[in-house]
């Protein structure tokens, strides 16, 4: 765990250089706006360890499988965001000599990401090998105002010397993927141009023929006078840059503003591209600096004002939740149907930037409860229409009759993980997608999603769970044999208790989903019956494997078993593990792994997560008790999970640890891999924590439930939910809780199990 970060409640800081670091910060100081986004990797050169990373959304790159055996039903290409064209270069040579903190002596240094204002902002003094001194200063940001532009402020100051200074700003489409399967370049320029300020690049991805516009314009100014400068074009295969060379004394301030467009085939025609970036650019540098900051920051202060949770009594907790939701909104905005949420936004390379079943069971509560209830539908949307495809990945691995296994990783609904034991064992990611189905119908009552959208996937996932499972003579039950649950350190096991549970609830929910269409909408159902060549025989089906589904348990302990055979294991608890150890998928090899009894994330408890109201609170706490001290949390999507439930059995200290591990899971770089880039989906699960474990928030009986504690080292805390056209805000302190109504129509809640109905923009204390 690091702890080179200072705390502060609304910006994350770096004080002095940290060449070892680099990576982590590279990853913790990223910035986007949800169309694209951008390491903080240096403007300058840099020779030193650094993970240049610039990403659009949407473009991908189908790298071709590496492995040493095939296997049938294998996917060909595993999918991934590329490393777009470089868009933030600005390289520096004073009197010749280049600057490069890797080589310069750094005398101070400091980088602050304002996430208030959603601003990156770097600050350093060098000493350079030839003696001359600088002081530089950068600000950037990823307009969320305008997503298509991205701007810098680059001030140099000469401190010890006059001389000359040359700045050359640049456009690189000579890029690469760190986790490229072959070391393959993808990306190749099909047209270029340089005019006297500004350069635009149009590079084509490889197989999948997306096109990227990169374009930048600049201008340069001396003690706050614009500079008429000679400028020298360089253009080389898939390299585009103008140098100007500023004749400098001893403390001039010369100031470079880089204006950037970033322009995707995604959303404009090709032939386009280049004339809409040239617009983009052109719009941008007219604008100034100051006022795209300006419109950009207003964007920023109205997300804060809705979506804000304010920790009164521990910064450290306060920065952490802050970092996290500024983290999630800059990566997904929700307003393209087409887009989805990578474990790794914009901020790393690692597990492709693509979509897992993290998004339905982790940030689809997010969305749901902070941001317009289209933002949430356009997210089950996207899967809707990768039903085709997951209907394909089913029939690779022998499934008919329109069963429907979505992948665990995709960019267009085919699988491509190249695991095996992921793609075809870890199944339980289907019963996350119906979950989210049901999830978004509870809160926000939109039923009309299930004849137009929801019923489809529906059925289409119970008719896979339908052919999963097999009969078992000894155990006249149904089993699935070869599965993977949500503990990955678990492979190719036999009736995971979370797989086969939420495979049950899937056929019964789907069966409930369909006789609401029949009596709501029977035209649409008529429709559904002869478009999905449904036959009524098939719920009885299901409705058979239901009643008569295995779970593995132990009644002496009163716990249910992660999967047959758990307890055969030598069972002994994480305190027992030595320091240097963990985490153990850096330490141990892959089979000590498998034959422990250790955990990596909920699992059992994924499923009383999930269905709480199904068990009751001795069977929540003997689970809870027996599998937590097994469990090592090096999943990202652990400790939030473990947070609530510690939160609902009143185990407050064990609730406030699992917080401040989510909270901070990256900024202190818990598990070692931050450097690869942060855990978005996770962050979610951050938010989850605070507002479903310690608000103790719920969606139930068609209306919203708290029941909060205040943790201990917190004078209050407070936060904002959406609900059916209302906006609420709940304040947690020591001398009670109060809920504000700031719609114009009355609201029933259940406070503490009571029901009350909070008046118009009015409020109640309990």
């Amino acid at each position: 765990m690091k702890n080179y970060l200072l705390h502060d409640e609304w910006k994350i800081i770096e004080e002095g250089f940290n060449p070892e670091y680099n990576e982590i910060s590279e990853s913790c100081f990223s910035i986007g706006n949800g169309r694209f986004g951008q390491r903080a990797n240096f403007e300058e050169q840099y020779s030193g360890k650094s993970l240049q990373g610039s990403y659009v959304a949407g473009v991908y790159y189908p790298d071709k499988t590496r492995v040493g055996w095939w296997k049938i039903g294998y996917p060909e290409y595993f999918a991934k965001v590329l490393n777009a064209p470089n868009w933030i270069g600005i390289d520096v040579q004073v009197d010749g000599e280049v600057l490069d903190l890797a080589t310069a002596k750094v005398l101070s240094f400091r980088r602050e990401l304002d996430m208030r204002r959603g601003v990156l902002i770097r600050n350093f003094q060098v000493k350079m090998v030839s003696g001359k001194e600088l002081e530089v200063s950068s600000t950037r940001f990823c307009s969320m105002a305008n997503t298509e532009v991205g701007a810098i402020r680059y001030e140099v100051k000469p401190l010890n010397f006059s001389g000359n200074i040359q700045f050359t700003p640049f456009v690189d489409a000579d890029v690469v993927n760190q986790d490229a399967n072959w070391d393959e370049k993808f990306w190749v320029v099909v047209a270029k141009q340089a005019k006297r300020r500004s350069a635009y690049i149009t590079a084509e991805t490889k197989k999948t023929a997306f096109q990227v516009c990169t374009g930048m314009k600049f201008s340069v100014s001396r003690n706050g006078e614009k500079i008429k400068e000679e400028i020298v074009p360089t253009l080389e295969e898939k390299f585009i840059s103008l140098s100007t060379t500023v004749a400098c004394k001893k403390g001039d301030r010369v100031v470079l503003h880089k204006y950037a467009g970033i322009i995707s085939s995604r959303y404009y025609d090709k032939s386009q591209l280049m004339s809409r970036c040239m617009e983009v650019v052109n719009e941008a540098y007219d604008s100034g600096f100051k006022n795209l900051l300006k419109a950009h920051e207003q964007v920023w202060s109205d997300k804060w004002k809705e979506a804000d949770i304010v920790i009164e009594g521990d910064v450290a907790a306060q920065q952490g939740i802050r970092f996290n939701i500024f983290q999630l909104y800059q990566t997904y905005t929700g307003d393209d149907p087409r887009l989805n949420i990578g474990p790794k936004g914009f901020t790393g390379e690692k597990y492709g930037g693509s979509t897992y079943w993290d998004t339905e069971a982790y940030c689809l509560p997010f969305y749901l409860a902070t941001a317009e209830q289209n933002v949430a539908r356009n997210l089950l949307v996207y899967r809707y229409r990768h039903l085709p495809k997951a209907i394909e990945n089913a029939e690779k691995l022998g499934f008919t009759g329109g069963a429907a296994l979505y992948p665990m990783v995709t960019m267009n609904g085919e699988e491509c993980h190249n695991e095996w034991e992921i793609t075809f064992e870890e199944i339980h990611r289907n019963g996350a997608i119906a979950y989210a189905i049901f999830d978004y119908i509870r809160y926000t009552g939109d039923w009309d999603y299930l004849p137009e959208y929801g019923l489809d996937v529906l059925i289409g996932i119970a008719r896979f769970w339908a052919q999963r499972v097999h009969w078992s003579e000894p155990k006249q039950k149904f089993v699935m044999h070869g599965v993977t649950g949500p503990n990955e350190y678990e492979n190719n096991i036999n009736n995971n208790w979370y797989t086969n549970y939420i495979a049950a609830w899937c056929m019964k929910y789907t069966v409930e989903a369909m006789d609401h269409v029949k009596s709501t909408d029977a035209d649409r159902w008529a429709e559904l019956v002869a478009k999905l060549n449904f036959d009524e025989r098939e719920t009885v089906a299901w409705m058979n494997i239901v009643d008569n589904m295995y779970y593995p348990e132990d009644e002496e302990k009163g716990i249910f078993l992660q999967q047959e055979g758990f307890l055969d294991k030598e069972i002994r608890t994480v305190d027992t593990l030595k320091p240097e150890e963990r985490p153990l998928n850096q330490n141990w090899s892959w089979d000590r792994i498998l034959r422990s009894c250790f955990i990596k994330q909920a699992d059992v408890l994924q499923g009383l997560y999930f269905f709480e109201d199904q068990f009751d609170e001795d069977t929540h706490r003997r689970n809870f008790e027996f599998y937590e001290p097994l469990t090592v949390h090096e999943s990202s999507l652990s400790a939030c999970v473990h947070a609530i439930l510690a939160s609902r059995l009143g185990m407050h200290e064990k609730a406030y640890e699992m917080y401040l591990r989510t909270a901070r899971l990256d900024l202190d770089d818990y598990n070692n891999d931050t450097e690869d880039g942060l855990h978005i989906t996770s962050m979610a699960g951050t938010w989850m924590a605070l507002v479903e474990g310690f608000g103790g928030m719920r969606a139930e009986d068609d209306m919203l439930a708290f029941d909060p504690h205040l943790p201990e080292k917190w004078n209050s805390y407070n936060f904002h939910i959406r609900w059916r056209n209302h906006f609420l805000h709940i304040l947690v302190g020591k001398d009670g809780a109060a809920l504000k109504n700031n719609a114009d129509q009355p609201l029933k809640v259940k406070l503490r199990g009571e029901i009350v109905e909070v008046p118009a923009q009015g409020e109640v204390k309990f």
